[in-house]
């Protein structure tokens, strides 16, 4: 597996649109069929874009520098549109959902004459991201939720990534109850607020299976998040390390739960300086809860109300 994820395989920014046609085509050409079947084995694999673009990007051109004018014409085009210079590496996932927003069709790109395109790229636009990587298997999924219920139930000690604590409490204040599909966060708030209010919470990197295991986006094999176009992760892993820092806290580090959640309500009381992000959307820090967060100073309103609620609950059983 180290191998796959650590070493880019290079293609051309044309390649990338004939993979996406690939994914829609009855027989697609070998050369994009081939590398359509390496993303599907590992999607999150890296891969670099190379191309002849002359000048201080001449480091990364593919053989000779001599393709001609209406190929780099095409290629630099689409490098344009996707806001990344030539030599760029990314998780083929997060290239393609890149691809997808920036470039919903090929009409003005592609020329005929140097392509031979046997798929409907714009239908594959149409069915997203799906109709070239498939989705996690829902039993699998159901499954994962069923073994992470049973391990949360009889933990002595539960892990979690540190900024999902702040996702309960929108979660809570959103009215958001156990039971839920895709994570097991309402249903540590309810043990805690029922049960267990010192459950010991150690912060752990990465997107623990403990919380995460039932996630549609997360990617096993990695112990990473794959929302937010394919780059969740990083943003979330800037989340945690901010949310760390403002708690005094490291990854590691084990409290008891009533403890641990009164000391993010009384140091966070609103998300905003964890959460906002200002960067455009084809950005890999990019994501719905920062945009909206720098939209509202006061941040996600369902993060104070879930606050409010879980404050005087907290403080009521701390105080018993």
């Amino acid at each position: 597996m180290k191998d796959q994820y650590s070493e880019p395989i290079q293609i051309r920014p044309y390649q990338l649109l004939c993979i996406v046609c690939a994914a829609e085509a009855e027989a697609p050409e070998p050369g994009p069929a081939g590398l359509l079947a390496a993303i599907r084995e590992f999607p999150d694999r890296p891969v670099q874009f190379v191309c002849d673009a002359g000048g201080v990007y001449a480091w990364q051109t593919p053989g000779e520098d001599d393709d001609p004018d209406a190929l780099r014409r095409c290629e630099l085009r689409i490098l344009q549109r996707l806001d990344l210079p030539p030599g760029a590496i990314l998780p083929a996932r997060t290239l393609l959902y890149r691809v997808l927003k920036a470039i919903p069709t090929i009409e003005d790109i592609c020329d005929p004459e140097l392509v031979d395109c046997t798929g409907n790229y714009e239908a594959c636009v149409a069915r997203g991201i799906s109709a070239i990587i498939p989705e996690r298997d829902p039993q699998e999924a159901l499954a994962e939720k069923e073994r992470s219920m049973e391990a949360l139930r009889t933990a002595e000690r539960v892990t979690t990534r540190p900024h999902l604590l702040m996702c309960s409490v929108c979660q809570y204040g959103k009215g958001t109850r156990p039971p839920m599909a895709n994570d097991n966060l309402p249903e540590l708030l309810q043990i805690i607020l029922t049960e267990r209010p010192d459950l010991p919470i150690t912060l752990v990197r990465g997107a623990d299976w403990l919380m995460c295991a039932p996630c549609p986006r997360r990617v096993p094999e990695l112990n990473a998040c794959v929302n937010v176009a394919g780059s969740g992760g990083l943003s979330n892993e800037l989340r945690d390390l901010d949310l760390l820092e403002i708690l005094g806290l490291h990854y590691g580090d084990t409290l008891p739960a009533r403890e641990l959640y009164l000391l993010l309500l009384d140091r966070v009381p609103v998300t905003t300086p964890v959460c906002a992000r200002d960067n455009p959307g084809l950005s890999v820090w990019w994501d719905n809860c920062g945009a909206r967060d720098h939209a509202d100073a006061q941040g996600n309103a369902n993060y104070r109300k879930g606050r409010e609620e879980l404050l005087l609950l907290l403080e009521d059983k701390a105080n018993a």
